[in-house]
């Protein structure tokens, strides 16, 4: 075996010790395909306010240009599908915001991965990465084999579904590189159908000026008028589009504690949101990522749903 294959051997073994879901390696390269889809999906607009989307163009689809000379982006997939769901008829929080914000949990995670590289293959100059720099998450699990970008533009998994989080390390090390999956979606156009505010535009394009995450966390201002009554009780993101994605019947509960979400999260109806205090929401939403949208942020949303 040689050192390449030696060494992937023991990131993805070590990985799976981690509780990661999957490991998938890919040629730190130029993203020739995303390249052309981004651009036109900034000249049109569909970023909506999040202008940070149109920074960092060249990073984005250069890894080389994130970490000078890294050869390796090393893919990994973290389950977040909770064992317990919010009661029926009440308002709702995506379920990747559950319990602890995952940002904080899959760092400490990669810190571990990067230190045992070092300890075990030598000094590895890398970063590690989880939704918070300008890097393309998805096309780089696809392109490492973790799965299929679905028509949601979700990253999609046989036997998995697509209820996890993706993140990178991106290393100056030479490994074994893995080949993209087949599409497995088929005709099959669930998800465009589902989407309460037709934000899936086409196969695998969703305008996020449209979507209801966006609006729900992302969008500062007042929610546009014309889409009262179309947020399905979602006051905080939307999984809409992977809830009624057949693959998505293969999800299995996570097994990490700090995504296990605080009791009143799961019980409160429509008149305890409706009547939320800031303290309960620190309470409810300690270290959780609704903090991003703050307490008057949910309580906009709430308003808007009512």
């Amino acid at each position: 075996m040689n050192f390449a294959s030696k060494h992937t051997q023991l990131i993805k073994t070590e990985a799976k010790r981690l509780g990661f879901l999957s490991c998938g390696i890919s040629k730190a390269a130029f993203l020739e395909e995303e390249a052309p889809r981004l651009e036109t999906w900034l000249n049109k607009n569909m970023n909506g306010e999040m202008q940070y989307m149109e920074n960092h163009f060249d990073k984005r689809l250069d890894p080389t240009k994130l970490v000078e000379g890294s050869k390796s982006v090393i893919s990994l997939l973290l389950n977040y599908y909770p064992e317990d769901k919010q009661k029926e008829g009440t308002y709702k929080v995506s379920k990747y915001a559950y319990g602890q914000d995952y940002h904080h949990i899959i760092k400490s995670k990669l810190r571990q991965l990067q230190e045992f590289i070092t300890t075990e293959i030598g000094e590895v100059d890398g970063r590690a990465f989880v939704d918070s720099a300008p890097v393309l998450d998805k096309a780089w699990a696809a392109k490492s084999g973790l799965g299929w970008i679905g028509k949601h533009s979700n990253l999609l998994t046989q036997k998995v579904g697509s209820f996890y989080f993706i993140a990178e390390l991106i290393v100056d090390l030479e490994l074994d590189y893995d080949h993209p999956v087949t599409d497995h979606c088929g005709s099959c156009t669930a998800c465009i159908d589902a989407c309460p505010t037709q934000a899936i535009v086409e196969d695998r394009v969703v305008d996020g000026s449209k979507c209801i995450s966006y609006f729900t966390i992302e969008l500062k201002n007042g929610i546009p008028a014309q889409f009262q009554g179309k947020f399905d009780d979602w006051m905080f993101g939307c999984d809409v589009c992977q809830d009624v994605c057949p693959w998505n019947r293969f999800s299995r509960a996570h097994n990490e504690p700090l995504f296990n979400p605080h009791p009143d999260l799961l019980s409160n109806d429509k008149k305890d949101w409706e009547e939320i205090t800031q303290e309960v929401f620190n309470t409810i939403f300690k270290k959780s990522a609704v903090k991003r949208t703050k307490f008057s942020g949910l309580k906009r949303n709430i308003q808007f749903l009512k």
